[in-house]
């Protein structure tokens, strides 16, 4: 009985850890989803990008931002702007539940991400992008791949 309890405490912990994506696997996701080239932007910006957001964390929740948002999933999408955690104001771009991007599968963040890069800030958006990947050569963030 105890061996039983064991596994499924295991089952549980697995279930719940979340999925952080290789730079080639994430790359061969956002290519099948048309994210190369999306809006102008090569795949090696969304992969930097992911990379210094959310180190391909699929299920990240950052800290609280100075405005009271989060930031969520793998392309840390935030509340304020782009989607409802019912908690501040928020303009839900997305029109997406926050929650949508705090698991493994991430079509709604892709999809999302698509939406904010036709803003006006396009890949601006992300502080990340605009600090560490913005006017940098991005070969390396897709070198080694099988795209």
């Amino acid at each position: 009985m105890k061996a039983l309890g064991l596994t499924l405490l295991f089952l549980f912990i697995a279930a719940n850890e979340a999925k952080i994506y290789t730079k080639c696997e994430l790359a061969s996701i956002l290519k099948r989803h048309g994210m190369d080239g999306f809006h102008g932007y090569s795949l090696g910006n969304w992969i930097c990008m992911a990379y210094y957001e959310s180190k391909y964390n699929s299920r990240l929740v950052g800290p609280r931002n100075w405005d009271g948002s989060y930031d969520y999933g793998i392309f840390q999408i935030n509340s304020r702007w782009w989607c409802n955690n019912y908690s501040g104001r928020t303009s839900n771009g997305c029109k997406k539940n926050c929650s949508a991007f705090k698991n493994d599968d991430i079509t709604d963040d892709i999809v999302c991400a698509k939406r904010i890069v036709k803003d006006p800030n396009k890949m601006n958006a992300w502080v990340a992008w605009r600090n560490k990947c913005k006017g940098t050569n991005l070969s390396k963030w897709t070198s080694g791949c099988r795209l």
